[in-house]
């Protein structure tokens, strides 16, 4: 009898790929298997510390303050915009599959939700890639930064600080500003790329839904509460870099207490 194959080396190999390519589809494979039941969570080899990811050679990765910011109203500054979103969902890919790859002995349902983030986001990455080329660019042309992965690497060593900070407050600042972004591309015509942010936003509060519900769980399990936790974890690690303003309603369905939004708001500068 040959045994399944262990999820966790999967993950590793979605993680290196330093090929756009392979990583798209080494993830919409992994994820296809993951549900057709063709992998085993075998605890055998520990995490390797984490490091770079595999990333292509370009886009040139550069401090955020130097992320070029240019008018909506050209196709050169529409895509810039884009190439910022298609490279926030790379960085989302390699999240998914490093909460995937790094956090043992969870329950399987942790799995089964990281692993389907991986595979949208990857399909996310699809969808922007696919409207940048159609404005006569590609991932890659323009620079980027590296902010979401750096976080990754502070919050390695727990996964109840990873679910608070990488999804409840780096994505889910998507939550926040892709609402009035839909409203400026729609004054200037780009209905094309509107519906593919509608897609986005969609499964997004449900992926900082699942980072929610995973942080509340880490929390109960250490006898924790959930709100002071989430404040203490916002001080430490996010003094005076907070921005709002707050989509209350989208946050509150991604799994936001009313008093964790108003503490996000004291907090922001």
């Amino acid at each position: 009898m040959t045994t399944a194959p262990n999820i966790f080396s999967a993950a590793q190999r979605c993680l290196d790929a330093s090929s756009v390519t392979e990583k798209l589809l080494l993830t919409r494979q992994t994820a296809q298997q993951w549900q057709e039941g063709g992998y085993q969570l075998l605890l055998d080899a520990p995490p390797t510390p984490i490091g770079k990811v595999g990333q292509p050679l370009k886009p040139v990765l550069v401090a955020p303050a130097n992320v070029p910011r240019r008018g909506l109203g050209s196709d050169a500054g529409r895509a810039a915009l884009i190439h910022a979103i298609t490279h926030i969902e790379f960085n989302a890919i390699n999240l998914a599959w490093d909460a995937v790859y790094r956090f043992r002995g969870l329950p399987r349902q942790y799995y089964d939700d990281w692993i389907r983030v991986a595979d949208e986001e990857a399909y996310h990455f699809e969808l922007l890639s696919t409207r940048l080329q159609s404005l006569g660019y590609q991932y890659g042309d323009f620079p980027a930064h590296n902010g979401l992965w750096a976080m990754a690497q502070k919050t390695a060593d727990d996964p109840m600080v990873r679910m608070a900070l990488v999804p409840r407050v780096l994505e889910a600042r998507g939550l926040d500003v892709t609402p009035g972004m839909m409203k400026r591309l729609k004054k200037v015509g780009d209905d094309e790329t509107v519906e593919i942010l509608k897609i986005i936003l969609r499964d997004e509060i449900g992926h900082v839904e699942i980072g929610s519900r995973w942080f509340k769980y880490f929390c109960d399990a250490r006898k924790l509460d959930t709100e002071k936790t989430f404040r203490e974890l916002i001080n430490a690690y996010f003094i005076g870099e907070l921005r709002g303003p707050f989509d209350y309603e989208l946050r509150q369905q991604a799994g936001f207490s009313r008093n964790e939004l108003e503490t996000l708001e004291k907090l922001a500068r």
